[in-house]
């Protein structure tokens, strides 16, 4: 996989769930809407994937899905971390056998390693793979933050880990990561409201949940960075900016699944315990969303 091809709107798919089983079929249909729609790529088992609910089988599943969907029509990435190197280990091999483009590997959860600790755990997935793997950089769910130092340690001894995923709001470390590692690093973005914002000082695209209920205009948006057209792209931006606040009304996905349901996207906005579906007072905080968008 050419790397020049890991760029743009790369949106996490949502897991559709039929009462307590995942609804594969919903899946497939989810993945193809995302490449007919423009998507530049597809992001398995994302946080807005709700990954830490689904067993290895279910999200071995998944990655198998979107590679055979996608069929190299767009790059295929498979989000392999876990809070345990074991599993971790057994998703990167196995997206890396079945055929995967690239790999984003989250900080592990709950544990809250030392810097040294994450060196040694990314060197050692890299390690276990020649597909390029990225850092899932998402310190308010899992506690814990990776440094600039850190990244370049991991890159000294891990030469295929060639991006992070920067799901912080902090602009300026984007800014740090593409100084230090050059303007080849791939840094996607992870928050919506920094979309355009950390793309015009050089993020090279953005793998956000709100792609899943606009998946057109959040890729133009990236065409339109690609382009130089900045004025074009910040327009974009603000069409979208109540849109993207809404992902974080309440847990993500909770906010997305119900706006995908109410636009008729999935048949139903089914969560695993803990998670929840939104509350009726949410529906209709999301309702006017969803109207002044004009998707109602």
């Amino acid at each position: 996989m050419e790397l020049d091809r890991i760029r743009g709107s790369i949106p996490p798919v949502i897991t559709p769930f039929r009462g307590e089983d995942v609804d594969y079929g919903a899946y497939e249909k989810l993945v193809e809407r995302q490449v007919s729609e423009g998507s530049h790529g597809v992001l398995v088992n994302g946080t807005t994937a709700e990954p830490s609910t689904l067993t290895l089988e279910e999200r071995i599943r998944l990655v198998d899905i979107a590679i055979d969907v996608a069929g190299k029509r767009v790059p295929v990435v498979a989000q392999t971390g876990s809070q345990s190197l074991a599993d971790t280990l057994v998703l990167t091999e196995h997206a890396n056998e079945a055929g995967a483009d690239a790999l984003l590997v989250v900080t592990p959860y709950y544990i809250r390693p030392p810097q040294r600790g994450l060196v040694a755990y990314y060197v050692e997935v890299c390690s276990r793979t020649e597909l390029p793997v990225m850092i899932y950089h998402i310190p308010g769910r899992t506690a814990i933050n990776v440094t600039l130092d850190t990244v370049a340690q991991i890159r000294d001894q891990a030469p295929n880990l060639i991006g992070m995923k920067h799901a912080v709001n902090d602009l300026g470390f984007c800014s740090d990561l593409l100084e230090s590692f050059g303007m080849d690093f791939r840094v996607f973005v992870g928050l919506e409201e920094l979309s355009f914002p950390m793309m015009a000082v050089g993020a090279c695209g953005l793998m956000n949940a709100v792609s899943n209920v606009v998946p057109k205009p959040v890729a133009e948006m990236c065409e339109r960075v690609f382009a130089n057209d900045l004025e074009g792209a910040k327009k974009i931006h603000y069409d979208l900016f109540e849109l993207n606040k809404s992902v974080f009304y309440d847990t993500n996905p909770i906010a997305i699944k119900y706006m995908m349901k109410r636009l008729g996207i999935i048949p139903d906005n089914s969560h695993r315990l803990p998670m929840a579906p939104a509350t009726p007072e949410l529906e209709k905080r999301l309702d006017k969303v969803l109207s002044n968008a004009g998707l109602l």
